[in-house]
């Protein structure tokens, strides 16, 4: 498949979780902003792929990255980065979104697990993030945090230049 085939749209998005539905393959979601895309989101890719038959990952528009990390960010624009992700062998799809909490990405995916990376917490993740999952009857997963691997740290020195 090509990577481009593979960023949806919020009117692709459902029939293709249907696909998923009916050939029986559960599906791990996750999210962030992948501005500047290192091993560490690499491997995190990887892993959370392994928690499910297909993963989907919801990116952050330009605007929220902004909102999130500051004005000088992001580095990459959002078509950029969707484009690097969907490349991934790791990845089945990704979706943009323009909020800052993923909780409208995650009603529209409808994860069978949630997947964050070691920087969390389950109960440190936003309310209505977990309220969704839970009432889908999805889990929440966390995986190990890989240190000394961070895009806000590799963008400070990139900045500083």
């Amino acid at each position: 498949m090509n990577f481009k085939e593979k960023i949806l749209s919020a009117d692709s998005l459902p029939a293709w979780r249907e696909a998923l539905r009916a050939q029986g393959k559960p599906l791990a979601a996750t999210n962030g902003c992948f501005d500047i895309l290192h091993a560490g989101h690499v491997n995190y890719l990887q892993a959370a792929r392994n928690e499910a038959g297909a993963l989907i990952v919801g990116l952050n528009s330009d605007r929220s990255v902004s909102e999130l990390k500051g004005p000088d960010r992001p580095i990459h624009s959002e078509a950029d980065r969707a484009a690097v992700i969907a490349a991934l062998e790791a990845v089945d799809a990704v979706f943009i979104f323009d909020e800052l909490r993923a909780t409208t990405f995650l009603e529209l995916t409808q994860p069978d697990v949630y997947v964050k990376g070691g920087d969390y917490e389950v109960e440190d993740l936003p309310a209505e993030e977990r309220a969704v999952i839970a009432a889908q009857g999805g889990r929440i997963t966390v995986l190990g945090h890989v240190p000394g691997k961070s895009s806000s740290d590799i963008a400070r020195r990139i900045l500083a230049d």
